[in-house]
């Protein structure tokens, strides 16, 4: 890939809603130029999409939490990854290795919202949970790709508009 496209997807990355005319400043290139190769990067899939982030405690989602799901039985991964699905309040799920076999991200209004998940994975799913209680969020969802020249690698604070409570 070349430097240029790499620039591009880091700009994009830390500001989705960046102009191509900011783009081809911060480029070296015409906005033209610059719309034209954000256009090939979302037709060859390496721009995906672009998204609003939402802040959790304006929805009333105040706990984050991580919850690792073993399963008794790999046969019924498709039965449990369906139940998975169905829950709202499970924002992420990823197949791990290790003592689980699902490690999930769950947002949710407080400890009774939990406690009824954890009740219904149990029932629906028949497993085994261990969670994990989010008291801060120093970041979240850094893209992977930075403008060297921006990144900043100073002292972590809390991100405010992500802060968790417990």
């Amino acid at each position: 890939m070349e430097s240029i496209d790499t620039k591009i997807m880091a700009l994009l990355a830390n500001d989705g809603r960046m102009s191509y005319t900011d783009i081809g400043r911060a480029t070296g290139l015409s906005t033209s130029a610059a719309q034209q190769r954000v256009r090939r990067l979302e037709q060859r899939g390496a721009i995906t999409g672009y998204h609003a982030h939402l802040n959790p405690t304006e929805l009333g989602h105040t706990l984050k939490v991580f919850i690792s799901i073993g399963t008794f039985d790999a046969k019924k991964d498709d039965e449990v990854l369906t139940v998975l699905t169905g829950m709202r309040e499970i924002t992420s799920c990823y197949s791990v290795a290790g003592n689980a076999s699902y490690l999930c991200v769950a947002e949710l209004g407080d400890t009774s919202d939990l406690d009824d998940l954890l009740s219904r994975l149990r029932h629906n799913v028949g497993a085994t949970t261990v969670t994990t209680v989010v008291l801060r969020t120093y970041f979240l969802a850094r893209p992977v790709l930075w403008d060297d020249d921006e990144f900043d690698t100073g002292e972590l604070e809390p991100e405010a508009e992500h802060r968790q409570s417990a």
